[in-house]
């Protein structure tokens, strides 16, 4: 037997020291995350933690709160009309998923299905679709991912509504006035249950189209219990386009980490971003372009007289277009900067916004905490806005990684990004990709009343304490967040 020496001992003992740490840090990380209120009115924002009746905060500002209070988010419905009513059903459901690498995955799905169904109508539609819960025990919910809808709608556990326990059914009703690529997933747990599968594409057809193309298809990028999917498949897919055609490709990033993709075979152009259009797109050769966590870009392309296209993304899913040879693979690809890509819409010039108030946000990262301005999820003062007003928002990611910054049920415009204002096209998104040392301005008008979360679309960091309120003076709400009503929007 070989003597054990001082330099091995010492070896040993500090792998014993790195796994008691690495214990430690788990341990950590998880109490964190469990640190979760007792009780947290989010209209309100005042809370109680710990046993039951033990309150935080001033009785006289959730009077003064209250006393403002004149219409619930609740009663914040869709007004009656004439349009027509395209109706669908979604089961949430425990599962087992055969993938195509020979694994099996205990999932939760929607329909038996993950990505669930694809939701699919025309710009104009009301759209109502019935939830049932089968045997989720923690309870589900739907989120319409970028989607303007009233405040009722907007699927956040314990914000909108109660999460919808098993043998119980909710029913989401909305006009969809907003054509593009969207998606939707469940925002009860939301960092555990989309992982486990629930969510799918949502895709809004407009009226008339500003591009021309003969096929469209939708990518949907996921993340099930840590492995990478597109369109359900471990191996990417595969898509039938003839020689000649032009082909919309609508990409949708659903996992949590961002996404950097190319283009091999054809050269494109990105039409949409957030399902907005983009003014007068250039073509791009030779470029890849960096996708955030929830965010969705549109591609325009020709297929090539001869061999495939084919559109990669880092985390090694491929999806190919036609048939015959695959494309060069190149080493030089520049990297796509939205910033100054397309041309200034005369009709929307940037330089006569004007705003009433304005928001700083400092997104950040200290021991497993994630914070905006210091401070985390319900103890983070609410942005506070009456409606009509106009909002400029500075918002500045100061470390942790990415953080594409989510805001529910509003649009806003992308003014500058580190002190440069935009030179190209309007920028119109409702997640926002900001990487460490950027700063961006971004423009919102505030014209859907309501109890609006914002967070970073990484849903675990969302979980971790990255997530806040978007709040309209006047707006209520009967529901709560935390442990005793179960509602845990972030967990």
């Amino acid at each position: 037997m070989r003597k054990l020496t001082w330099k091995g001992k010492v070896g040993i003992a500090g792998l014993g020291v790195a796994i008691l740490l690495g214990a430690l840090v788990g341990t950590y990380f998880w109490q964190i995350r469990m640190q979760k209120p007792y009780e947290v009115n989010m209209g309100e924002m005042h809370h109680m933690e710990g046993m039951a009746g033990h309150q935080h905060g001033t009785a006289s500002a959730a009077t003064h709160q209250a006393s403002l209070a004149t219409r619930s988010c609740e009663a914040i419905t869709e007004g009656e009309n004439d349009a027509p009513i395209r109706e669908f059903r979604l089961t949430a459901l425990q599962s087992e998923k055969k993938l195509d690498n020979g694994g099996t995955e205990k999932v939760w799905t929607f329909n038996g299905l993950t990505p669930g169904p694809e939701i699919r109508v025309a710009e104009g539609e009301r759209v109502r679709v019935v939830l049932d819960n089968k045997d989720i025990q923690e309870g589900v919910t739907i989120h319409w991912h970028g989607i303007v809808l009233p405040c009722s709608q907007d699927g956040v556990a314990g914000v909108t509504q109660d999460a919808v326990k098993p043998g119980e059914q909710y029913t989401y009703e909305f006009i969809a006035d907003s054509p593009g690529t969207y998606w939707y997933h469940s925002h009860q747990a939301s960092s555990i249950q989309v992982e486990k599968g629930l969510l799918g594409n949502f895709i809004v057809d407009p009226q008339q189209d500003r591009f021309e193309y003969d096929q469209e298809e939708t990518i949907l990028i996921q993340q099930l219990n840590g492995t990478y999917l597109m369109n359900g498949s471990t191996k990417g897919t595969h898509i039938e386009a003839a020689p000649g055609k032009r082909v919309r490709l609508r990409m949708i990033n659903a996992a949590n980490e961002t996404e950097t993709i190319r283009v091999d075979g054809a050269s494109y152009r990105i039409i949409a971003m957030d399902g907005h259009d983009l003014h007068e797109p250039e073509m791009l050769e030779h470029h890849k372009f960096l996708m955030g966590a929830g965010q969705r870009y549109d591609l325009l392309f020709e297929m090539p007289q001869q061999g495939k296209v084919v559109v990669t993304s880092e985390s090694g899913l491929k999806v190919a277009l036609g048939t015959g040879s695959e494309p060069e693979i190149r080493s030089d690809y520049s990297l796509f900067r939205w910033t100054d890509y397309g041309e200034p819409d005369p009709n929307a010039p940037v330089d006569k916004l004007t705003y009433d108030q304005s928001y700083t946000l400092k997104l950040d990262q200290n021991l497993f905490i994630n914070s905006i301005n210091g401070k985390s999820f319900h103890e983070i003062p609410p942005l506070m806005v009456k409606e009509g007003q106009r909002v400029k928002m500075t918002i500045t990611n100061a470390g942790g990684g990415d953080h594409p910054f989510h805001l529910h049920g509003h649009i806003f415009q992308v003014l500058s990004h580190n002190g440069q204002a935009l030179s190209g096209s309007p920028v119109y998104l409702d997640t926002l990709l900001t990487q460490e040392g950027d700063t961006y301005e971004v423009y919102v008008k505030a014209d859907n009343p309501g109890l609006w979360m914002m967070h970073c679309h990484n849903l675990m960091h969302a979980s971790m304490g990255m997530s806040m309120m978007f709040n309209y003076e006047g707006i209520s709400t009967p529901f709560r967040v935390g442990t005793k009503s179960g509602n845990l929007p972030d967990l």
